[in-house]
């Protein structure tokens, strides 16, 4: 359907089919996938006996958990935040969007270290192996969950998110900043908060997905239009 005013194209049938929502959506989905798996999970503060005996039998499923959980994600978390940066750098949001950009990339990367160190400790039979991959995976989440909380501040302040995102956004920035430290520090005792700051970035990372995929379908259909403008303007 075309706009004969602005001579602009709708087309909200392709909005969740852009490589953004896709990511988003994916992302969140893998997510759900991995936790859905029955994979043993060990105490923050387990030692490397506790590990391996709670492993033990179960190395397909946590190797697989881990998969779904942090290797997966990695791809749809850098799609999502490259696309939220270009969106953010269009509406001349410049620091929002390099900052959106490096934390999601960190985070991205974090997540496929975790996921290659989890598929080492779900084969792996020594104490002190298990308990220095656990430790260094969990302290590691702490760290993604920190520049994951950047990257929620990040995106509400961009301004191209609509209200109920940008205000998940800053939510998740709170929920998973204090997850973080937990994690970071491997605080047994505060490791609960992880549960709400994961509802929060699914939710966060499919809609913004989605959004700025919705977004830059937009702008593509609106260009010719403007291109058609700016011919006529120039002959006369």
């Amino acid at each position: 359907m075309t706009d004969h005013k602005t001579g602009t194209r709708d087309v909200p049938h392709r909005r969740l089919l852009t490589l953004a929502g896709v990511a988003g959506i994916a992302y969140t989905l893998s997510w759900m996938a991995g936790l859905a798996l029955t994979a043993p999970s060990p105490k923050l503060t387990a030692s490397g006996a506790e590990i391996t005996a709670a492993l033990a039998g179960h190395q397909a499923a946590v190797a697989a958990q881990f998969a779904l959980t942090e290797g997966l994600p990695a791809a749809g978390l850098a799609i999502v935040s490259i696309a939220l940066a270009r969106t953010a750098r269009r509406s001349a949001a410049t620091v929002a969007a390099w900052a959106a950009l490096i934390a999601g990339a960190m985070a991205a990367l974090i997540s496929m270290l975790q996921f290659a160190l989890g598929a080492v400790l779900a084969g792996t039979a020594s104490p002190g192996t298990a308990h220095l991959l656990y430790d260094a995976v969990n302290r590691l989440d702490g760290v993604k969950m920190l520049t994951l909380a950047i990257l929620g501040l990040a995106a509400a302040a961009s301004g191209v998110l609509p209200r109920w995102l940008r205000y998940t956004g800053i939510t998740l920035t709170v929920a998973i900043t204090a997850s973080g430290i937990a994690y970071l520090l491997l605080l047994q005792g505060l490791a609960i908060l992880a549960a709400p700051a994961l509802v929060l970035l699914l939710l966060f990372i499919t809609g913004t997905g989605i959004t700025v995929g919705a977004a830059k379908t937009t702008i593509g259909a609106a260009q010719p239009a403007h291109r058609v403008l700016a011919v006529v303007r120039a002959r006369k």
